[in-house]
């Protein structure tokens, strides 16, 4: 964790304090993550994309990692994505990559959409933009409850988190230690984290009017776009994969992993991202 915090800042953004994380030069590759993790999953991926020539930018949403997790804020996709937008905004990216990974999908979409001249190109990791059609992974489930989701999420500490996440989420138990699983731990518990990662799951806006934003906001836009996507990943499988390359026209490629593209298969992240980066710039 300290390492982590060594290797980025604090700025703020729309009132809030976050912390991000930047490697290389170039056009910048704006990664977002999802729940349960941070800026931190980027770590390994970061330093490829600085020796491809590109700058990637890796923040904290509120709530989670390093971030402020003010009580009274908007944890819904909607709000998320407002904030991602001020974030954007306060560190100076005119234009960008954007790489879509878990909830990040529509929480970056919130943005993408409405502002389409400033993305330059669009990677698809993970992520679900058939939202109507969405349902919980059990271990985000059980986060819900008013009463249940505050003991289940106190539960998820070392060596109970140390097996979730290699259950749903890595699969090559050799490039991601158990030392780094508990920083991904610590940064999602300290300061209250429990509580606004609770908000974040109930915040879920799984409805149709978000469905029908991201499904035909990205049928009309015409990014140079990519998908990579993992074979083994519980949460979000072939189904939500389909939907993606239903709307994006392109298929895409799968590669053995669990949910964690980034900390399975970095360097498949980074490729993808250098590949369709590159046919923007053509």
């Amino acid at each position: 964790m300290e390492r982590h915090r060594r290797a980025g800042r604090e700025f703020e953004a729309g009132g809030i304090r976050s912390f991000v994380r930047e490697e290389g030069d170039g056009d910048p590759v704006v990664l977002m993550h999802g729940i349960p993790v941070s800026s931190f999953l980027y770590r390994k991926v970061l330093p490829l994309l600085a020796q491809r020539g590109h700058r990637g930018v890796a923040f904290d949403l509120p709530g989670l990692g390093l971030a402020a997790k003010p009580n009274g804020f908007d944890y819904s996709w909607s709000g998320l994505g407002r904030w991602t937008g001020a974030a954007i905004d306060s560190l100076g990216l005119e234009r960008c990559h954007l790489v879509l990974h878990d909830i990040g999908g529509p929480v970056g979409l919130e943005w993408a959409l409405r502002n389409q001249e400033r993305v330059l190109s669009l990677t698809v990791l993970d992520t679900v933009i058939d939202v109507a059609h969405f349902r919980r992974v059990w271990t985000m489930d059980l986060a819900r409850p008013p009463l249940l989701g505050p003991l289940w999420v106190a539960t998820v500490r070392p060596p109970v988190a140390r097996w979730l996440f290699y259950l749903q989420g890595i699969s090559d138990r050799s490039a991601t230690p158990a030392d780094e699983i508990d920083a991904h731990i610590a940064l999602l518990h300290r300061d209250g984290g429990d509580r606004s990662f609770r908000q974040i799951v109930r915040g879920f806006e799984l409805t149709g009017e978000k469905e029908r934003l991201y499904m035909g906001g990205l049928r009309e836009v015409s990014w140079p776009a990519a998908i990579l996507w993992a074979d083994r990943d519980p949460a979000l499988g072939a189904d939500r994969c389909r939907a993606v390359e239903d709307v994006l026209g392109i298929d895409a490629k799968v590669v053995s992993a669990k949910h964690f593209l980034q900390e399975d298969r970095a360097a498949d992240v980074a490729e993808a991202i250098v590949g369709v980066a590159g046919a923007a710039s053509r």
